[in-house]
């Protein structure tokens, strides 16, 4: 059975133009072509964008994903690097949802601060805002630093 790839968009979600993408990126095989050169995927193909799609969903990088089709594609393999993979990735989501906790809670008590009923020169969330000294928690995100100097 060949699925067009209208098809294979339908099926798993994937907007054609991604689809093409990951083909480009090498995540996707090129597909066989009809008479027509229209492209026709297989029930493996299938079943790779399903891969990569839910793997999306729960955040991967492109070049994690790679790496995971990689080491599927060697079942002979020990599964540590995709247990490392994965564990990155929940590492990385624990230090977001701290970071949103942090968020939340700022802006809970930035706007319990106000009432709204004062004029706009007397609002706490405006004065808040313009001096990050009024927080009481560190929420911003780290400070990104240049490697290059200046010669």
């Amino acid at each position: 059975m060949f699925f067009s790839i209208g098809d294979l968009a339908r099926q798993t979600g994937v907007k054609v133009p991604t689809i093409r993408y990951y083909e480009d990126r090498g995540l996707l095989d090129a597909p066989r072509r009809s008479a027509g050169n229209q492209r026709r995927y297989g029930q493996a193909e299938l079943e790779r964008l399903r891969f990569i799609r839910h793997a999306r969903d729960l955040g991967f990088s492109l070049g994690a994903i790679s790496a995971l089709i990689e080491l599927q594609e060697h079942p002979d393999r020990t599964c540590e690097t995709a247990t490392r993979i994965a564990q990155d990735q929940l590492d990385a989501v624990r230090h977001k949802i701290r970071r949103l906790r942090a968020l939340e809670t700022e802006l809970s008590r930035i706007t319990e601060g106000c009432t709204g009923d004062g004029p706009s020169r007397d609002c706490y969330v405006l004065a808040s805002l313009g001096d990050h000294e009024l927080c009481e928690h560190d929420h911003a995100p780290p400070v990104a630093t240049s490697l290059t100097h200046a010669t």
